[in-house]
């Protein structure tokens, strides 16, 4: 989890965010990001558990306005983004993606930023990896985190 105080954005990240290569939207193109997500190639993981039903299944929760995306443009095309849940005080974050240098950090940082405005407290990275260790996010177990929710008001 990433409790949104505890962001890092290092230096090398805030001269990419102040240099402006990139146009940050949300929910511009929801069905592209998790597709991309879908399609992309990960180190070290055989295929996806993002299926054609869950696409569809998140974009009529997107359409309802459960599910949101930060989307990354470079240039008109789409090169980074993030997709999750929004539970209106912790967003529960499932898949992220950048096809070039930083855009995946770019839409993460954006996107806590956005949720630190509103008052939100958490956001739910369901994956522990070294990427997300260096932006702050830190593993927390099972108990701590289902405490946490039940002090959370949906």
């Amino acid at each position: 989890v990433l409790f949104l105080e505890e962001l890092i954005v290092s230096k090398r990240m805030r001269n990419v965010l102040n240099q402006n290569r990139f146009k940050v939207t949300f929910n511009e193109n929801f069905r592209a990001v998790i597709t991309t997500c879908q399609r992309i190639k990960r180190n070290n993981q055989n295929g996806t558990w993002i299926t054609n039903e869950m696409i569809e299944a998140y974009c009529e929760l997107n359409k309802l306005g459960h599910a949101k995306s930060v989307e990354v443009w470079q240039n008109k095309e789409l090169v980074g983004g993030l997709y999750g849940v929004d539970l209106k005080t912790v967003f529960c974050g499932e898949s992220m993606f950048s096809l070039v240098s930083n855009a995946s950090k770019v839409a993460f940082i954006t996107l806590v930023k956005q949720l630190k405005s509103k008052d939100y407290q958490v956001l739910d990275c369901q994956m522990y990896t070294k990427h997300l260790e260096s932006l702050g996010c830190r593993k927390i177990d099972r108990i701590e985190f289902i405490k946490l929710l039940k002090k959370q008001s949906f």
